[in-house]
Order: C-alpha cells, then sequence, then structure tokens
C-alpha cells in the first residue's frame, strides 16, 4: 500500500506539494519536534488504484495516515527534504478527503436509530450553527526526554507525542509518562511544543427548522438535541 501511496501522490500532484511544504521547513532553519502536512486525497482515484487502500482511507483514516507518514518520511531521507528531521515519529499527516460517498451510512445523523458511531471513520454532518466558542490553543505535538542522563533517550527525538482526532488534551501532555528503556520519568522539551488553533462549535439538526417554522404533528413529534464540534 505505501507504493500506491507513492504513485497517487505523484499522480495527483500531492507529492510536489509535499516537496514544497518540505522546502518550507528546511528553509526556516529551525528544528521542530512535530513537522505537520495536509495531504489532500480522492478515495474514489484511490480506490481504483487500490481498493484495500481506499477503504483504508474511508474506514481507518488513522492507519492510512501512518502509510502515509512512513512514505512521506522515506522521500524526506531520499530526497534530503529536510536537514533537521531525525524520526519518522516527527512526521504528522492529516488526509483531508475531497469527498465521501454518497451514501447514507456516511452521513452522521443523531436522529436516526441505532447510532452505531464506534468507528474512527469519516461522516459528513449537516446542521445549524447555534452557539460558537472563542479560539484556543492546544497541543499538536510536544517533545519528551528521559530525566536520567545516562539514558540515551534523555536527548533526541525519541519520545514525540502527536494529537490524535478524538483524543484529549491529556492524551498529548501530561506528566506520568515514563521511559520504556529505564522506566525514568518522561520531562516535556517546553521548547518544542507545537500549538495550534481550536474551536468549539455547537450544532442542532436542520430538522430544527421544521419546529421554528410552527409545523406540528404527532407522526414528526420528535425531540432536537443540540451536539458539539470541535474545530481544530
Amino acid at each position: 500500500m505505501r507504493e500506491i501511496a507513492l504513485v497517487y501522490l505523484d499522480r495527483s500532484g500531492g507529492l510536489q506539494k509535499f516537496v514544497h511544504d518540505c522546502k518550507k521547513y528546511n528553509d526556516s532553519k529551525q528544528s521542530y519536534a512535530v513537522y505537520r502536512f495536509v495531504i489532500s486525497v480522492n478515495p474514489a482515484d484511490i480506490a481504483e488504484l487500490d481498493a484495500t487502500l481506499g477503504s483504508y482511507i474511508l474506514h481507518n483514516p488513522i492507519q492510512a495516515a501512518q502509510i502515509f507518514q512512513s512514505v512521506c518520511f522515506i522521500a524526506i531521507e531520499t530526497l534530503s527534504l529536510i536537514e533537521q528531521l531525525q524520526t519518522e515519529a516527527q512526521i504528522s499527516i492529516l488526509l483531508k478527503p475531497t469527498h465521501l460517498p454518497p451514501l447514507p451510512s456516511y452521513v452522521l445523523s443523531l436522529s436516526a436509530f441505532p447510532f452505531n458511531y464506534t468507528s474512527q471513520r469519516f461522516y459528513m454532518a449537516e446542521g445549524i450553527v447555534i452557539a460558537m466558542g472563542t479560539v484556543t490553543k492546544y497541543t499538536q505535538g510536544a517533545r519528551f526526554l528521559c530525566t536520567e542522563e545516562t539514558c540515551p533517550f534523555s536527548e533526541g527525538f525519541r519520545y514525540i507525542r502527536v494529537h490524535l482526532p478524538g483524543a484529549t488534551e491529556s492524551a498529548t501532555v501530561r506528566n506520568d509518562f515514563v521511559c520504556s528503556s529505564c522506566s525514568s520519568p518522561l520531562q516535556e522539551d517546553m521548547k518544542f511544543r507545537v500549538l495550534g488553533d481550536k474551536q468549539i462549535v455547537e450544532m442542532t439538526d436542520a430538522k430544527v427548522l421544521n419546529a421554528l417554522k410552527g409545523y406540528s404533528s404527532a407522526k414528526s413529534h420528535c425531540v432536537i438535541q443540540t451536539f458539539t464540534v470541535f474545530l481544530r
């Protein structure tokens, strides 16, 4: 699947954009804990190249991002695109689908039973925004070091933590991580913390408009509940 991912990036122009993004990182001469790349993918085009990879992107986007992460790391190493990069863990890939299949199973509807939204895959959601919070910061990535000076992991970029969709802030940054080599506590290197913007949006189903228009009948009676969306 790595080979298919590379072929797709080359044919879609994504590889050229990736090289350009790498150049911006390399020209900055600054060492980052995490190098973040947004890759647009067309699920239909990828499915034509390889059905398995296409299914991965639609239904297992986190695992699919790891495949593209490996491909991007090999490209950086082979072409010497980012001199400061040391480990594959420093690469964060965000897959951005151009569209989703026009099928009911890809539409997030909180009024339909059963909910069955246990998988971490892509869904489309439509609704009305009724409230928006202020834009705040969250940790996209962080570097941790072993506190034992004699441990080989007391330096370098062995321990990189990157925010994943659906995770809380404490999953990325907290003070109880331990070294896998010597079991000593890990300490964050604050100089390498990568921040991003997040905003909380409160939404409700578009069916609420019927209630606001005064429509009422026994058949259409329902309770409309809001849901929270995190924009990152």
